[in-house]
């Protein structure tokens, strides 16, 4: 994917209030039915249905610099751990299955822009404490759609994508020892209401272009050209090299397995 030279500076008003309603279902499966005998999962609501955030939260969403369109950057933490609190009081960007640098948890794209409008898709890893385990999902997917005119927000969203897993979930037993299972929640995100645009871009990338982006600023496998077993068997003899062959059961590009 190649990247385009004009360089475009993203602001926000900070004057602007933005009202985000927050939504979590019932979860309908995990591996060891914890939905249903552990009171605390099975009862999981939103924390605040909705909430008024000053525009200097999305601060955090920004590049702090002039970008161009397909060019990645890290969001900050701050802005993000205020959003999150919104789903569940208790949100970390250190994860419990590794000791990373929670910074490079998050990271944010441009992907599109028009004289009136700015789109920015994000992607965030982390997690929420519970009274007695933990919840991680498989990501935090989203965009933010800013009115260059106004500086102001014209749509956010965030959300766990509805795949077929997309939770590891830790519950710790009486005995201290941490039982884990893999599940799926239907909905679990933050958004505002704000109706769909129509909007010309001047220049922009897919969204899956967008998406290759951001995962490969989490995961260096990405950055792989990969091929499928057909294209491989045809390729390995010309180039007289290997075929190595590894069989998973989760995937490897999110923190669901």
């Amino acid at each position: 994917m190649s990247r385009l030279d004009n360089r475009i500076t993203i602001q926000l008003s900070d004057g602007t209030e933005v009202s985000v309603k927050g939504y979590i279902a019932p979860f309908e499966y995990d591996s060891s039915d914890f939905h249903v005998a552990w009171d605390e999962l099975a009862n999981i609501r939103v924390a605040e249905p909705e909430k008024q955030y000053p525009a200097s939260v999305f601060q955090s969403f920004l590049p702090s610099k002039s970008v161009s369109v397909g060019e990645c950057w890290q969001i900050q933490e701050e802005g993000t751990l205020t959003l999150l609190r919104q789903l569940s009081p208790r949100p970390q960007l250190k994860l419990h299955i590794n000791s990373g640098d929670p910074s490079r948890a998050m990271w944010a794209c441009l992907r599109a822009y028009s004289e009136e409008y700015v789109e920015i898709l994000f992607r965030i890893h982390g997690q929420f404490v519970l009274n007695s385990g933990w919840l991680t999902p498989s990501q935090f997917a989203g965009h933010l759609i800013i009115d260059r005119t106004q500086e102001t927000i014209a749509s956010f969203k965030l959300h766990v994508p509805q795949t077929t897993l997309n939770f590891d979930i830790g519950w710790t037993q009486e005995d201290g020892n941490t039982a884990s299972a893999i599940g799926y929640c239907p909905q679990m995100e933050l958004c505002t209401e704000t109706a769909s645009l129509d909007v010309e871009f001047i220049e922009a990338i897919t969204q899956e272009e967008t998406e290759r982006a951001l995962i490969s600023c989490f995961y260096a496998f990405q950055r792989i050209d990969w091929v499928s077993l057909e294209e491989a068997l045809e390729i390995a003899p010309a180039q007289q090299k290997p075929i190595h062959v590894i069989s998973v059961d989760g995937p490897l590009f999110d923190e669901s397995c």
